[in-house]
């Protein structure tokens, strides 16, 4: 088992090297990126079926790799314990959801305190990373205030922090009503 938890250590890292080469789609990388590619990509592409995208974000990698590390957890705690219960199951895979969702979440406040930072420091708007953090920000803030406000008019700051504060109190609360639904599922103490 912990043979097999070390190779998927290895692939996982392989899929991480993958995604982070597809940010860079105009360098070309040859012989290397292809093997890559084919070594990575059959399993990606299963993820790519299912419909994980968050406005331009393709989540399916993101997806692949919790199903790698729940996996991977499986085999390192039978490799340690040598048996593993139901329970110890269920519990990995909410934390493994939970550990996708808290990634999104943590994002997500990152982009809206960078657009709170350019709009305090009255940034170029017109520069090309700006317009990429809009285009993430724009539909969160939409969505969240919509929610929050019911439709009426604020100020766009207002709007701005009021996202990031319902975004950091869900981040905060999720993780421990997470925690504890792991330590029930999974039976160790409190």
């Amino acid at each position: 088992m912990s043979i097999l938890s070390g190779i998927i250590s290895i692939y996982m890292l392989l899929i991480f090297v993958r995604i982070l080469l597809t940010w860079f789609s105009g360098a070309c990388y040859g012989r290397a990126f292809e093997a890559l590619r084919s070594i990575t990509d059959p399993y990606l592409d299963w993820f790519r079926r299912f419909p994980l995208r968050l406005g331009l974000f393709d989540l399916s990698p993101l997806a692949a790799l919790a199903v790698l590390s729940l996996i991977n957890n499986i085999f390192k705690l039978l490799a340690r314990q040598g048996r593993i219960s139901v329970g110890v199951i269920l519990g990995m895979i909410l934390s493994s959801l939970w550990s996708a969702a808290s990634f999104i979440l943590g994002f997500l406040i990152i982009v809206l305190a960078l657009r709170l930072i350019a709009y305090l420091a009255s940034r170029d708007m017109y520069h090309s990373f700006w317009r990429i953090v809009d285009l993430i920000a724009q539909p969160v803030l939409y969505r969240i205030n919509r929610i929050i406000f019911r439709n009426r008019l604020v100020h766009y700051l207002t709007g701005l922090i009021t996202a990031m504060a319902a975004l950091l109190a869900l981040w905060i609360t999720g993780g421990r009503l997470a925690a504890l639904a792991v330590r029930l599922l999974s039976g160790l103490p409190f």
